[in-house]
């Protein structure tokens, strides 16, 4: 017999999906956008990046491999949604702790299944991310529009997800850094540990001078969700910082230096998520297959003058994947190179990073 649906899912053009609940069983409008990643829904559940978004998954299978301990990316998740064709609450893996469903039920954070993932992303290709309501069958269609309408849209994202305090990441290295947490994920701070580079995590909203107090060799920007415009207090600290440390920002952290130095950025259609994005890196010609999660690019057109040379172009649309001023000693991409989940095909860019800081000691 087969079990009725007790999930809907709609959107704000009017379209609905019908499904099953799983995880916590709760109302929610958020953002609806789609990661073609294989593997790795739980990184992808714990990336602060997905803060008032909800994620349809490509892969129709989702939950099978359970939750582990070793694999979060923030201390407590904060996904809007996940959207999946199929869920498996019977995890097989000798490393899991818990299904899918209890850590998301834990997190407050609620799913569906049994929805058409094909007909949903290809309908997000065609007309682009929209808002949605994922809500009780018992609500009906106006209702539901009613209720996406009348729920405002954030511009606080950095701000709840954000580390609340100064927090010292140790390794054996003399090297260390400052990095802004704008969401970061803990690969990002796993990685440079494990280079010998001590991390010193500063919450969103630090100033240029607590920074320039902390006397890093470094400072690092981070990823995090939303648009670029609402980062201003961030944006304001790296323009004070320019010239005075090696910096490096990911993701979010690339489009804030470029708006610091005058570069414009721009919402993408539906955004770049997924573990397979090939970027051609322009010095060397090489081909990268990245991790991203964006939805927001920096203009390509608005770097000229501004100090910043693109480094790195998409290949599926052209878009920056990254930009430079070796003046000013700042690096920046748009892509995840610490990956989890994803391809290593770009984790020289950390050690390239600490190349720079090591040059500026050295000529100093």
């Amino acid at each position: 017999m087969q079990q009725e649906f007790n999930r809907k899912l709609v959107l704000d053009d009017g379209d609905e999906y019908l499904g099953y609940s799983f995880g916590a069983i709760k109302d929610c409008v958020t953002e609806i956008v789609f990661n073609t990643s294989m593997v790795g829904y739980q990184e992808i559940l714990s990336d602060p990046s997905y803060m008032y978004q909800s994620v349809v998954m490509s892969y129709p299978l989702i939950g099978n491999y359970g939750i582990t301990r070793d694999n979060f990316e923030s201390e407590r998740p904060v996904l809007g949604g996940l959207i999946v064709k199929e869920y498996n609450d019977v995890p097989s893996n000798f490393r899991s702790i818990r299904t899918l469903s209890e850590a998301m039920e834990d997190y407050n954070i609620p799913g569906i299944s049994g929805v058409d993932t094909r007909k949903l992303i290809r309908s997000i290709r065609n007309f682009g991310s929209r808002r949605c309501l994922i809500t009780s069958p018992d609500v009906t269609t106006e209702q539901a529009l009613e209720i996406i309408k009348n729920t405002p849209i954030p511009h606080d994202a950095v701000l709840r997800v954000t580390s609340k305090r100064i927090q010292r990441y140790a390794a054996r290295g003399t090297m260390s850094i400052v990095a802004i947490d704008c969401g970061m994920k803990l690969n990002i701070v796993r990685t440079f540990n494990n280079k010998g580079v001590s991390v010193t995590v500063v919450p969103y909203g630090t100033t240029a001078d607590e920074i320039i107090r902390l006397n890093p060799d470094g400072v690092f920007i981070s990823n995090g969700p939303g648009d670029p415009e609402d980062a201003e207090l961030a944006i304001e600290t790296i323009k004070n910082l320019i010239g005075k440390f090696p910096m490096f920002g990911i993701c979010l952290g690339h489009q804030i230096i470029a708006k610091a130095y005058g570069a414009k950025t721009y919402k993408l259609k539906f955004g770049h998520r997924g573990g397979n994005h090939p970027v051609k890196n322009l010095a060397t010609g090489k081909i990268e297959v990245t991790s991203q999660n964006h939805s927001y690019a920096v203009d390509l057109d608005s770097l000229n003058g501004t100090g910043l040379t693109a480094t790195h172009i998409n290949l599926l649309d052209n878009t920056v994947e990254g930009a430079e001023s070796v003046k000013d000693k700042v690096m920046s991409v748009q892509y995840h190179p610490e990956s989890a989940p994803g391809p290593e095909d770009s984790t020289y860019l950390f050690d390239k990073f600490i190349k720079m800081i090591k040059e500026n000691k050295n000529s100093k």
